[in-house]
């Protein structure tokens, strides 16, 4: 069709006839070598074409232009800020929006254009920070599911920051194998406040009782945590314990007392300020005075220094393939250490209570393999 004469015949055409029309102009328009008169008379009918009463014609030039790198950006524009139904063909496929049209439009606060930019097959990490930092709970939770989205570790701490208390966004977080660990630790901490302040939680428990089971809850969490945390994330997962004040003598005692070797060994250069290689190196075969004097620098207790060397020995020898031990073992010889079940006072409580968690654990799997069998 001619262009001059579809711009005369458009007054009187029926809505189907203008939207097949038009869907037609905007394809030849960016799949045909036009001349380059009929291009420019093209890029004139469709930009009439936006002042169209009916959004279905609106819709057939979106549909047709919003993958297109030739489309006319004015048009894109335009269309990007039409009615919902046509923006949000253009919002989650056209290639001419940048990431600041992008982000202007994610900093207008409407949810259905957010979760759509959110799911745009490539989110850049400008992007998805602009997304992170303003973005609607619903729209971070797109986001988190969307494997083109390029996610700096800044903006899962901001995601989990502002929507960590949701479940919607708190398990799609947790979900994502790129989260980091200190991260998963704040979701973990975030999923206890939420409970221990549940109506039914503190109804059965009493408040002072749901507190202190959640805060044990939340530390044996962490532990657990540190088997699914690489070793190149631990200096942030220590730092951000360290800011929480959950770095604390007992949750160091209880790493070691589960085999933690690696992630102690990164807390105390953390807490000693001493170089990874010395203290690689001492936790692998220094001497009793040389650990210590690791210890005292870390801010250890003098009284935790012997159960800790004793668990220490032990997981070398283990490491070595020269003994077989677990928690449980490794619990039991550290509350000998300071006196057997007779010991008393904090650390002998702290002690005594990871043994008896470690028996549990034991007993339960025993059990299960029995039932399994």
């Amino acid at each position: 069709m001619v262009v001059s004469h579809f711009l005369k015949w458009i007054d009187t055409a029926r809505v189907s006839e203008r939207a097949a029309a038009a869907s037609a102009l905007a394809r030849a328009y960016i799949n045909s070598d036009l001349p380059f008169e009929d291009r420019c008379a093209a890029e004139a009918a469709l930009t009439l074409l936006l002042d169209d009463a009916s959004s279905k014609v609106r819709l057939a030039i979106a549909e047709a232009l919003s993958m297109s790198h030739h489309a006319p950006l004015q048009i894109i524009s335009a269309l990007a800020s039409d009615q919902p139904e046509v923006a949000a063909m253009v919002l989650a496929r056209s290639p001419l929006l940048t990431d600041a049209d992008l982000i202007d439009r994610v900093a207008g606060g409407q949810k259905a254009t957010q979760k759509l930019i959110a799911d745009r097959p490539v989110v850049s990490m400008s992007l998805a920070a602009a997304i992170a930092e303003i973005g609607e709970p619903e729209a971070c939770a797109v986001l988190l599911t969307n494997s083109g989205a390029d996610i700096a570790s800044l903006s899962f701490r901001r995601m989990a920051e502002r929507h960590g208390h949701l479940a919607l966004v708190r398990e799609a977080l947790i979900s994502d194998a790129r989260l980091p660990a200190d991260c998963r630790h704040m979701l973990l901490v975030k999923l206890g406040e939420t409970l221990k302040t549940s109506p039914l939680v503190v109804a059965l428990m009493g408040a002072a009782r749901a507190d202190r089971v959640m805060r044990d809850a939340c530390v044996k969490a962490s532990v657990t945590l540190i088997e699914r945390t690489r070793a190149e994330e631990h200096a942030a997962l220590i730092e951000h314990l360290r800011l929480r004040g959950d770095l604390t003598a007992s949750f160091i005692i209880r790493t070691i007392a589960h085999g933690k070797v690696d992630f102690f060994g990164s807390a105390l250069v953390a807490l000693a300020q001493q170089s990874e290689q010395r203290v690689r190196a001492l936790l692998a075969g220094g001497h009793d005075v040389a650990l210590q004097a690791l210890f005292r620098n870390a801010g250890l207790a003098a009284a935790t220094h012997g159960i800790i060397l004793r668990a220490l020995k032990v997981w070398r020898e283990v490491a070595n393939g020269k003994r077989v031990a677990g928690v449980q073992e490794v619990s039991w010889l550290m509350l000998k250490e300071l006196g057997g079940q007779s010991a008393e006072g904090d650390l002998a409580g702290l002690v005594k209570s990871i043994h008896l968690e470690a028996l549990r654990e034991n007993a339960r799997g025993h059990a299960l393999a029995i039932a399994a069998a």
